[in-house]
């Protein structure tokens, strides 16, 4: 997991689920809820797709250095 995480991302990630279940005590199963619960799912959005650009980004290294290692043979 920290490889495709760094240390601020693994932060945000515990930061808002501690945000999000304190404001689930605090405001209970209302409306307001809702927002909370955009916000997370927000959040949870962006961290998903931080960890498709990082494996994204590996493979497209790799695929690299098999093109290098390919040209330097010839």
């Amino acid at each position: 997991m920290k490889k495709h995480f760094d240390t601020g991302s693994l932060v945000i990630i515990v930061f808002t689920a501690v945000l999000f279940i304190v404001a689930l005590f605090v405001k209970g199963l209302t409306k307001d809820l809702l927002l909370e619960a955009g916000v997370l799912l927000v959040s949870v959005k962006l961290i998903v797709m931080a960890y498709k650009t990082s494996l994204a980004n590996e493979a497209i290294a790799q695929e690299l250095k098999e093109i290098k290692s390919m040209l330097e043979k010839r």
